[in-house]
Order: C-alpha cells, then structure tokens, then sequence
C-alpha cells in the first residue's frame, strides 16, 4: 500500500494502459480518479476495480484548456490535494505520412498526445508547488526517440511530450516536482487492436515485434508497473527519464 493516503489523477483511464495504471494504484492504496472522454468506460474501470471505492471517474477532454482546468479544479475541491498524475489520454495516427496528413488529423493527434499532457501539467504544478511535492508522468512512445512507431503527427507528438517531460523535470524538480515519461513499445489494447487484424495488420509491426528480444506485444499492466514504480519514492533521484519499456524494439 505504497501510496496509502495518496490521490492520482489518470488519462485515458478508461481503457487499455490507462485503465491499468487505475488498477494498480487503487491496489496500491491511492484514491484514484479516472478519467477519460468516454464516461461509460471511465465508469466500468472504477466498478471493474476490487475496491471501487478508492476510485472515482471524470470525464474531460484533454485537448481542451476549460475542460482540463474544470477537471483539476474539481478534483482539489473534493480531495484536497493531487499527488500523482499519469497523462496518458493519446490517440493513434495509422502510420498516415506527411503528405497525406490532412490538419485535421495533425491537430487531433498534437491537441490529444502534446497539448493534453502540457495542459494537465500547467494546471496541477501550481497544487503540487503549494503541497511541496508531486509526480508527473507522461505517457509518450519509442516514437519520442525512433521514426517508423507511427506517422507524422504521432511521431512528431511523442518527441514534444518527452521534450516537456524534461522541461518540466528541470523547471520544478529541485521544488519537489518529479516528472518522467514512459515509451512504450506495441502494447496489446484496444486502440492497438485493429492492427492485430488482417485488415489492419502492418508488415512494419508485425516484423519489428518479431525481430525484439521479447518477440511479443506488451500487456498493459506491464506499463502500469513501470508506472507505479516511477511514482514512488523509491524513483525519487529519477528526474526528466523516459524510459524505454518497448520489448527492445529499439535495440538495433
């Protein structure tokens, strides 16, 4: 019960990693809330929980300045504090190139994936600074380091949200501030899903999973831990990371 006494806010907590981080740090103890822009499946992750009384879902979109600043707003006025935030909420561009990338797509995929995590940081450091203390960890991609782990928006998304996660880390770390990033590799869920099909497999997946030292997909409890380890005080000298948690997909 490591973060006993503890509340996390989580992106995207209604499905897939998300939804697993809300697992894991209800079990660890915290109160937990869930959010997501679906409020049924933001809903089902707190009642799927064994204890659904440590979680609470929200629903907001992340891309939106108002919705973000409401979402942190009421979650200070029922619980007093935030200690721990994963900003996870993102979205997919299916590998589209540049060319063919129309600016409705590019300013989906920037808003959700980068906007989204800058948006949920400008609004809780003030909280955390007033509490002295509290972690930030932001779910970005080995797309923040490689090409070819999706298109051009998504790329170009991943490499913004690790470029805040070290800002961050430099700008509030010595004010008791902790943030990091977490790069997944292909995790199996249900945004990833389709790629799994026939219809959408894609050679370049299917090649590089099999050629990685694991020779798998990921599970999202697999990213879940990582989280909750990172959120912890045993990660307290880890500052402005993002760690690789890929399978070795980007060894060679």
């Amino acid at each position: 019960m490591k973060f006993e006494g503890r509340v996390a806010l989580v992106t995207g907590g209604g499905s897939g990693m998300g939804r697993a981080m809300v697992e894991e740090f209800a079990a660890e103890g915290a109160f937990v809330v869930a959010v997501d822009i679906n409020k049924q499946a933001a809903t089902e992750t707190v009642k799927g929980l064994s204890t659904p009384d440590r979680a609470s879902a929200a629903v907001a979109d992340v891309s939106s300045p108002e919705a973000v600043e409401a979402l942190v707003a009421d979650v200070v006025r029922e619980h007093g504090r935030i200690d721990i935030v994963c900003s996870n909420a993102g979205v997919l561009d299916d590998y589209t190139p540049a060319h063919e990338t129309s600016i409705e797509l590019w300013n989906r995929v920037i808003g959700v994936n980068l906007t989204g995590p800058f948006l949920i940081s400008r609004a809780v450091v003030p909280v955390m600074l007033e509490q002295g203390r509290g972690v930030i960890i932001n779910t970005a991609s080995i797309s923040a380091f490689v090409a070819g782990g999706g298109g051009a928006a998504y790329t170009a998304s991943k490499h913004g949200v690790l470029g805040l996660t070290k800002q961050l880390a430099f700008d509030y770390g010595s004010r008791g501030i902790r943030c990091n990033a977490i790069c997944p590799g292909a995790i199996q869920t249900g945004m990833t899903e389709h790629l799994l099909t026939a219809e959408g497999r894609n050679p370049h997946v299917d090649a590089a999973i099999k050629g990685t030292p694991a020779g798998r997909w990921g599970k999202p409890v697999e990213i879940a831990k990582l989280a909750s380890f990172l959120a912890s005080d045993d990660a307290a000298f880890i500052h402005g990371a993002g760690y690789l948690i890929d399978g070795g997909w980007t060894l060679p």
